[in-house]
């Protein structure tokens, strides 16, 4: 049989407020596409399908949608488990209809494998399926099924524990796989990441994931990699860069073919949908952004903007910023020789500019150059007078209700 890894779809996800819904659509079309020209028989979902344990109907739309055209009704199977991001109930909530068209859901942990009839071969699939395995349900799984000597070992024992259980149904004539939604120590980070590994506490050791499996199918990190250095045990990593410090990532998904004792070589199959996200560093000023604007550099592109500068960035030059490219994300001043904030300390000690100017600036360097309302500017400014009211200096009471933050 062939299989397919993904994981970390996380529909309904948003860049600083910008929908990323119809660059996801283009990843599960081209998902699709692969699956059929590749002639996939078992697609493992390793995880976070959604974003949020309450997403849009919008993102609930694209995954029930994604599922029936990888089915192909039932010709093609089909095993997901719920990530960190989601809700449990949510991701699992179409199991009576989803299994009649070969597609096996599982939010919460289970002490069982999970077995594939793959139509096509004829072959079976024994998965030891582990969804995102909190302490909670952990506990709440391993009290029922475990002994008590279980309970008290750590987390990564634990998991190497149920997934143990699990591969006691593998057999010799059966592919054997394993697939979670882990934190495995040594894993490369993204700062898109919900992180699950409190203080370490909820890392597994890599050697807790062998359990005689063929292939480990995992999801959680962004980054597409193999663990400790062992092809078979991979996260496929996300479809499409969520954050900057994913720029530059080649986004991919895995396929390999398995048969009963045989060896798996994976292979990655890279994706060419989502806009890339890039990182600018313009050290000429805005002139040098305005050039790179007019030539179209990064057309398409999520753009994060570094700023060097020797005068104070206007909201007007951000408004034109934005206004010449949609795909300006954030935008981040740098001053030259001293610090914006320092900058605002000198013109408050000085008077230069108006407190009302100075929450301002403020509020927009907090919220990537947007402007704050009248309505909030006034709030401010009445905060601001009570506090001289009360005895303070202006400059003393603009540190203490906005300087000081800033």
């Amino acid at each position: 049989m062939r299989v397919l890894h993904t994981a970390d779809w996380h529909l309904g996800r948003t860049l600083e407020g910008r929908s990323r819904l119809s660059e996801q659509e283009a990843f599960l079309e081209q998902l699709a596409e692969i699956v059929k020209e590749e002639q996939v028989d078992l697609v493992l979902i390793a995880g976070d399908v959604y974003d949020s344990v309450n997403p849009p109907a919008a993102a609930e739309s694209l995954y029930y949608d994604a599922l029936a055209r990888l089915s192909d009704n039932g010709r093609r199977a089909v095993a997901v488990i719920a990530g960190n991001h989601d809700h449990p109930d949510r991701v699992a909530a179409a199991t009576p209809l989803a299994a009649r068209h070969g597609v096996s859901m599982l939010g919460m942990p289970q002490g069982e494998a999970v077995l594939v009839n793959v139509p096509r071969t004829g072959e079976q699939a024994v998965i030891a399926a582990l969804p995102y395995p909190s302490e909670a349900r952990l506990n709440e799984l391993l009290q029922a099924s475990l002994d008590e000597e279980a309970l008290r070992s750590a987390y990564s024992d634990r998991v190497g524990r149920l997934l143990g259980t699990m591969s006691a149904a593998f057999r010799p004539n059966t592919v054997n796989l394993a697939m979670s939604h882990i934190y495995v120590l040594g894993g490369s980070e993204c700062e898109s990441e919900r992180p699950i590994q409190v203080g370490g506490a909820y890392t597994v050791h890599p050697s807790a994931l062998r359990i005689d499996q063929q292939y480990t199918a995992l999801g959680h990190l962004h980054r597409p990699q193999r663990v400790d250095g062992d092809e078979t045990i991979r996260y496929s990593g996300s479809p499409l860069a969520y954050s900057f410090s994913e720029a530059g990532q080649a986004k991919s998904v895995v396929v390999f073919d398995a048969a009963p004792g045989a060896p798996v070589v994976p292979k990655e199959l890279y994706l060419t949908c989502g806009k890339p996200l890039v990182r600018w560093r313009a050290t000429g000023g805005l002139a040098e952004v305005h050039g790179w604007l007019d030539e179209g550099r990064d057309s398409s592109a999520w753009i994060e903007l570094e700023l060097s500068l020797t005068e104070a960035l206007t909201m007007e030059q951000i408004a034109a910023l934005r206004l010449a490219r949609e795909g300006l994300v954030q935008i981040r001043p740098v001053y030259a020789g001293k610090s914006e904030q320092a900058e605002d300390r000198e013109d408050r000690r000085r008077g230069a500019v108006p407190p009302d100017e100075l929450f301002r600036r403020f509020y927009s360097r907090q919220n990537n150059g947007a402007e704050a309302d009248e309505a909030l500017v006034s709030l401010f400014l009445e905060l601001l007078g009570d506090g001289e009211e009360e005895g303070e200096t202006p400059g003393d009471a603009g540190a203490a209700k906005g300087g000081a933050t800033a």
